[in-house]
C-alpha cells in the first residue's frame, strides 16, 4: 500500500512539474501569450506544456497537434480553472486557425489530433489534453481556415477530432453541441492507446441523424473510465457512446439516455485482426434508458456494417454494471447482432420501473450467459422472438425493487438490508485482467470500491465493518494497456 501510494505521488509530482529542458506555455490574460495561437504548436518538444488560463470570453480558436512526446515526457494541453472552477472554453463559433499551421480536414474539428503539412506529418503520440470546454464544432457554424478563408463545420465535426494518435489521454473535459464529440478513427490500425476519462459528455448530434453520437471512436486499445454521458441534442438520433475498436474497455461511467447508452459494433480490417478484437469489458457503469428515448436496447455488440465476417464475432463481458430503465413500454438490454456474438452477463442490477414482463434480455440473436443478476419476476428472452440461446443457471435475485438508497434522486447505491448485498458471483474467468476495484461518484470521479467475501451485485458495493478498500488509480495492474506504468 505504502510503495503504492509513493509511485503514484512521485507520478502526480511529473504531472505538476515540468521535466527539465521542457517548457511552459501560458496562455491568458496577463500571461505571456494572449492567445491559444501564440503557442508554438508545429515545434512542441516532449514535455512541453500549453497552459490555458480562464477568462471570461471565450477562446474562438482552432488547431492541430501534431508532435510526439515521450512515455517519460508527455506533451500536454492543460485549461486553468477560475478560482470558481470555470474551465477556460474552447469555441469553435467563428473560431480562427492558429497561424502557422497547415493541416486538412479543418471541417472536421475545433481541435484536432494528427495530419498536417505543418507541423510535418506524423504519428503523435504521448498528448494529453485537459481541463477545457470544447464546443460547438457542427453546423451552421463556420471558421477562419489555415488559409484565411471562411469554411463551414462538417455534419460529422468534433469537437475533439483524432484522425490518428497512439498514447493518447482526454481527461477532465466538458465537451458538448457538436456533431460528435469526441471522434477517433483507426487509421488502419495507427490509432492505439487512448484513455478517456472523467469528461462530461453532452449535446453533442445533429438533429435528425443516427450517425452522430458523443463520441464515435475506433483505435486498437481504448478505455473510457469516470465519464458522464448525458443525453445528446434534442432532436438527435445518435447513440452515447458508439466505437469500433479492439481492446475496448468501457468502465465506472455514467451513460445516461441516446439512441443506445452503449453501440459496440464492427471495426475496420486491420482493427478486426487484433487479438484483442473479440473481447470487450464492460463494468462498473451505471447505464439509464429514459422513457421516449429512441431506441428500446440498452446496448447493441456485434456490427452492423453488413459484412458479418467483420463483425465482434467474440464476448462481450458485462458485469456488475446498474441498468436502471424507466421505459413505460418495453426495455432490451442486447442486442447481439448474430448467433455468433456472445455476452456473459453477471453481477448486473437490470431493473426497469414497469412491469417484470417489459423487460427481456436479447433482441433476438445471440449467445447470451445469465448468472447472479437482479431482476423482476416475468422478465423475458426477447420480445420480438429467440433465435440465440440463454444460458441461465437459476442463480438470478428476484423481486419487486432491488433496494436503492434513492431511486427518485438516482442514488442506485445499496440500501442497507437490500438484496443485492452479497448476492454476487465469482468474475468469468476472462475477466481476472479486469477487476471490479472502483466505484462511480457522482459526477466525473471515482472512489475504491471496498471488498469483502462475496461481491454485491451492482455498481456498488456496500461496505460492512470489515470491508477492505483498494487503493489504485487509472489503469488496475495487469490490464491491457501497455503503456499504462507511464501515464501521467
Amino acid at each position: 500500500m505504502i510503495a503504492l501510494r509513493l509511485v503514484i505521488s512521485c507520478l502526480l509530482a511529473l504531472v505538476l512539474s515540468a521535466p527539465a529542458g521542457a517548457v511552459d506555455y501560458h496562455v491568458g490574460p496577463g500571461q505571456p501569450l494572449a492567445a491559444v495561437g501564440d503557442a508554438p504548436w508545429a515545434s512542441l518538444q516532449p514535455g512541453d506544456r500549453v497552459l490555458i488560463h480562464w477568462r471570461a470570453e471565450p477562446y474562438a480558436e482552432k488547431w492541430v497537434i501534431n508532435r510526439r512526446g515521450t512515455p517519460e515526457a508527455w506533451i500536454t494541453v492543460r485549461g486553468l480553472p477560475s478560482p470558481q472552477g470555470q474551465l477556460p472554453v474552447i469555441d469553435g463559433r467563428d473560431a480562427e486557425t492558429a497561424p502557422g499551421l497547415n493541416f486538412w480536414n479543418e471541417e472536421r474539428g475545433v481541435i484536432k489530433v494528427g495530419g498536417s503539412n505543418t507541423p510535418p506529418d506524423g504519428l503523435p503520440a504521448y498528448i494529453v489534453i485537459e481541463g477545457l470546454e470544447i464546443r460547438s464544432g457542427r453546423p451552421p457554424f463556420s471558421f477562419t481556415n489555415d488559409g484565411g478563408g471562411t469554411s463551414s463545420y462538417a455534419d460529422n465535426a468534433a469537437s475533439i477530432y483524432i484522425e490518428k494518435a497512439e498514447h493518447l489521454i482526454i481527461r477532465d473535459c466538458v465537451i458538448h453541441d457538436s456533431g460528435n464529440g469526441i471522434f477517433s478513427g483507426a487509421f488502419d490500425g495507427q490509432t492505439r492507446d487512448l484513455l478517456i476519462e472523467g469528461n462530461h459528455l453532452f449535446g453533442n448530434g445533429n438533429v435528425g441523424s443516427a450517425f452522430h453520437h458523443n463520441t464515435y471512436t475506433s483505435a486498437v486499445g481504448i478505455a473510457y473510465q469516470y465519464n458522464r454521458f448525458g443525453a445528446l441534442r434534442a432532436g438527435a438520433d445518435g447513440n452515447n457512446l458508439k466505437d469500433r475498436s479492439a481492446g475496448l474497455v468501457v468502465r465506472y461511467n455514467w451513460i445516461e439516455d441516446g439512441n443506445r447508452q452503449l453501440d459496440l459494433v464492427d471495426g475496420e480490417l486491420e482493427v478486426a485482426a487484433e487479438p484483442g478484437y473479440g473481447e470487450t469489458f464492460v463494468y462498473g457503469n451505471v447505464l439509464i434508458e429514459s422513457d421516449d428515448q429512441g431506441n428500446s436496447q440498452v446496448v447493441h455488440y456485434g456490427g452492423d456494417g453488413g459484412d458479418t465476417g467483420l463483425y465482434r464475432k467474440g464476448t462481450l463481458h458485462f458485469y456488475n454494471n446498474t441498468v436502471v430503465s424507466t421505459r413505460t413500454g418495453n426495455t432490451t438490454l442486447l442486442r447481439l447482432s448474430t448467433n455468433d456474438e456472445a455476452a456473459d452477463v453477471r453481477n448486473n442490477v437490470l431493473y426497469a420501473s414497469a412491469s417484470g414482463d417489459r423487460l427481456a434480455m436479447l433482441a433476438a440473436a445471440g449467445d447470451l450467459t445469465l448468472r447472479h443478476n437482479w431482476l423482476k419476476p416475468g422478465w423475458r428472452d426477447s420480445h420480438s422472438g429467440l433465435t440465440g440461446t440463454i444460458d441461465d443457471d437459476g442463480s438470478s435475485i428476484l423481486g419487486a425493487a432491488p433496494g436503492f438508497l434513492d431511486e427518485p434522486s438516482q442514488n442506485y447505491r445499496p440500501a442497507a438490508g437490500a438484496p443485492l448485498i452479497e448476492a454476487g458471483t465469482l468474475p468469468h474467468l476472462a475477466t481476472a485482467a479486469h477487476p471490479v476495484l472502483r466505484h462511480y461518484v457522482r459526477h466525473t470521479t471515482h472512489e475504491p470500491r471496498p471488498t469483502d467475501a462475496v461481491v454485491d451485485v451492482g455498481a456498488w458495493e456496500r461496505c460492512p465493518t470489515d470491508c477492505l478498500a483498494i487503493f489504485t488509480d487509472g489503469f488496475e495492474s495487469g490490464e491491457t494497456s501497455e503503456w499504462s506504468a507511464s501515464v501521467p
